[in-house]
């Protein structure tokens, strides 16, 4: 971590609920500070009087002030200025996390482009729960949009893709989620016990968004916090949060709720990382190292091919040569071969895979 790294880290009010206007909070803390933002701000939803369930119970909308505007302009404008100091904020490598509707999503997804960030992905959070159409004048509203965006296209920014693959029981994980809202325990009781926000977040998207495209000990800011989903699940997987909120009704209740969570232990954060975050081991290394020696010979795992290992880490065959990669793919008759889980050594007569050897490297730098 570099000096001015650790000075703005220093500087920040981490684990804390700011009060106050999102703009002004975020333009008063340190630039280039925070590893990710997540965002969710209000709707603009244009509510045009009451609605009623079929058994005329009136239906508990985002009818709130926070949500209201006078214009689509004036929305616009507040959209580019929380954007701006959002970007402010994000270290160089950072990235962005806004979710919304169909009445503010697509003009925040522009006001983003504008501003400078990078989109990377938007997914579709399918609800599978969602609440019926009562009026049965639309279609029943089934989803929201989250877009994900880098600080620029040069940005380097965090993606766990092992992770989330592990997540969705070993298959890549697609851009359409299929999660519940907020019902029973999760959903949070104010003193009068009626629900504390009407737009709570589930803490299973929270926790799909930090573990894809966060570390431990990153700060994660939520600007817009409500009753603190973000830090909730922030503190449990070992991240440092910000939130900015400016209803004291929101701010006690998401106080209350993230002093009573538990952060999980160091080894329960790991996660399954990519190979390519791993450091690069050259086959040579092992050779140089006297882990497998010139002429020692190394089969194919499928048992068709027998080789040589060459001083110089490359290995030699019938009428082939080449790195561990280029000799299998030229054997196998393929356009590519990852020489890696291809080839394997004998010790007390059983083929055990070069890739064991790298591991072993790999664990001595880490």
């Amino acid at each position: 971590m570099g000096k001015m790294t650790k000075v703005a880290r220093e500087a920040l009010p981490l684990n804390t609920i700011l009060d106050g206007d999102c703009i002004e909070a975020m333009n008063s803390l340190p630039e280039a500070s925070v590893d990710l933002i997540f965002a969710d701000p209000p709707y603009n939803l244009q509510l045009r009087g009451d609605l009623h369930r079929p058994d005329n119970s009136k239906v508990d909308a985002v009818d709130d002030a926070w949500d209201q505007f006078a214009s689509f302009k004036v929305y616009d404008e507040f959209t580019t200025e929380w954007l701006a100091a959002a970007r402010r904020l994000l270290k160089p490598n950072g990235a962005i996390w806004v979710i919304g509707s169909y009445h503010n999503i697509f003009r925040v997804g522009a006001a983003m482009q504008n501003a400078g960030f990078w989109m990377l992905n938007d997914v579709v959070w399918r609800k599978s729960n969602p609440m019926p159409n009562f009026r049965g004048k639309r279609l029943t509203n089934a989803h929201e949009t989250l877009i994900w965006a880098s600080k620029s296209e040069d940005s380097k920014y965090t993606f766990n893709y092992e992770a989330l693959k592990a997540l969705n029981e070993g298959v890549q994980m697609r851009s359409d989620w299929v999660l519940p809202i907020c019902t029973g325990h999760e959903r949070l009781k104010n003193e009068a016990g009626e629900k504390a926000h009407p737009t709570q977040k589930p803490e299973s998207l929270l926790h799909r968004v930090l573990v894809a495209t966060t570390k431990p000990g990153d700060v994660v800011l939520d600007p817009f916090f409500g009753t603190g989903t973000t830090g909730a699940v922030a503190k449990k997987l070992g991240r440092d949060f910000i939130g900015i909120e400016r209803e004291e009704a929101y701010r006690k209740v998401a106080t209350k709720r993230i002093a009573s969570v538990r952060k999980f232990d160091r080894t329960s954060l790991e996660v399954t990382q990519s190979k390519r975050a791993e450091p690069r081991v050259a086959f040579g290394v092992l050779v140089e190292r006297g882990m497998l020696n010139p002429g020692e010979e190394l089969w194919s795992l499928n048992g068709r091919h027998k080789v040589k290992v060459r001083a110089d880490g490359t290995l030699i065959g019938d009428d082939v040569k080449g790195s561990i990669h280029q000799v299998g793919a030229a054997l196998e008759g393929a356009p590519s071969c990852n020489g890696w889980t291809y080839w394997a050594f004998k010790r007390d007569g059983k083929k055990v895979p070069i890739d064991v050897l790298r591991q072993q490297v790999r664990a001595e730098m880490n």
